[in-house]
């Protein structure tokens, strides 16, 4: 397929798919009921072409837009504040949040903190915490990914650091989920290699730890497996060629499916991820990618099931349908694309490992991987992953 043609879709929210929609983006505003957009994007992107297109289309348009960008790589509650007070002094309506999963985390954040009374922890997925969101405060989404990796367009939730605790915290009422989401693969061909490999291998990482959750829930379970198969096939292509728009398309594809398919779960790679990134402040597309091989491993007796399902759909091995198939293939994967095999590669150290096992049992991605792990257990798949270790199973 050369010429991708430009789709509609409606689950699971409104979706518009196709190079070149992003030209689109003031018409959908006014059925929302945006009329001042508060555009919120990453720091690296706020003064790029495609940013400036987004704003003078709305302007354009008689829509009055500002931009924020006050966010760092691994958002904060600080960033969340400092987005709602632009958003009050502003007069906005809206948001319109354009970038990676760090700006449409934080885009989402300032939606939801747009008209509320309690501060944004109250607000935390634990319990029924979410029946507390003033709902008419919300302020609608419109979501534009621009790297193909954590699907944030298409969740119900935001991740944010609590700077105090150094804890990731996950936020989340259903109407979080953006109005309208633009994938617009054009947006995603500036990405360089090492931001293409590790956004990727995220999206990987929502898809495989989806397919492996034992939560029943077949129609995640089916999404999740195309949604690895897209990844197979095109992420080694957007990786050596960034300009490869269909590559592209199939892995914003690729990665909104993974956010899709997690409803049924995540697991122990963002048990630990989530930690080690509020800890260190390092890229959680990175640490999962490396984290991958060790828990796979370390979850093996349990997923033998989905993860022979999954060698036999991407027809690996001869015959296909063995884990160590599915192994081989990740670890090839991670290495064609230049991913580090360790975690003392990108400069984590071994001095919070206890802190970090229990960091990972309290983390609310823990309660649905395949086993059940300790704090002990969860030490030693870190221990593993700083060293290099791959067990056998």
């Amino acid at each position: 397929m050369t010429n991708l043609p430009s789709t509609n879709w409606n689950y699971p929210t409104a979706i518009k798919a196709g190079p070149g929609r992003l030209r689109e983006l003031p018409q959908h505003c006014a059925p929302l009921g945006i009329s001042r957009p508060l555009l919120v994007t990453d720091p690296g992107l706020a003064d790029l072409p495609m940013v400036e297109r987004a704003v003078s289309a709305c302007r354009d348009a008689g829509l009055p837009c500002t931009v924020f960008s006050a966010i760092k790589g691994n958002p904060t509650g600080a960033n969340v504040e400092a987005g709602v007070e632009a958003y009050r002094s502003g007069s906005h309506d809206g948001v319109i949040a354009l970038g990676g999963g760090s700006a449409l985390d934080a885009a989402k954040a300032v939606a939801l903190m747009a008209g509320q009374a309690l501060p944004l922890w109250d607000f935390e997925d634990v319990g029924d915490n979410y029946v507390r969101v003033n709902t008419q405060g919300m302020a609608p989404v419109i979501a534009i990914p621009t790297t193909a990796g954590t699907g944030s367009e298409v969740g119900r939730a935001s991740v944010i650091t609590d700077e105090s605790t150094h804890v990731k915290r996950i936020i989340f009422h259903p109407a979080m989920l953006p109005a309208l989401v633009i994938l617009d693969a054009e947006l995603c061909t500036g990405l360089p290699p090492r931001l293409t490999a590790a956004t990727g291998m995220d999206a990987l990482s929502h898809n495989m730890e989806a397919l492996c959750s034992p939560v029943y829930h077949p129609m995640a379970q089916g999404i999740a497996l195309e949604g690895i198969h897209l990844i197979h096939n095109y992420l080694p292509r957007a990786f050596a060629d960034g300009n490869d728009i269909e590559a592209r398309h199939h892995m914003l594809v690729a990665s909104c499916m993974g956010a899709t398919a997690f409803q049924k779960g995540l697991g122990a790679m963002h048990a630990l991820a989530h930690p080690l990134g509020a800890l260190y402040d390092a890229h959680h597309g990175t640490l999962n990618a490396i984290l991958m091989p060790y828990v796979l491993q370390a979850n093996r007796r349990a997923i033998q099931a989905p993860i022979q399902l999954l060698s036999r759909y991407l027809g690996l091995g001869a015959p296909p349908g063995h884990f160590d198939d599915v192994m081989a293939w990740v670890l090839a994967l991670r290495e064609s694309l230049g991913i580090p095999h360790t975690l003392r590669e990108i400069g984590i150290p071994d001095t919070d490992v206890a802190l970090i096992g229990n960091m990972a049992v309290a983390d609310g991605s823990a309660a649905t991987n395949p086993i059940r792990f300790s704090t002990e257990e969860y030490a030693a798949i870190l221990r593993d992953a700083l060293n290099g270790t791959l067990q056998r199973g």
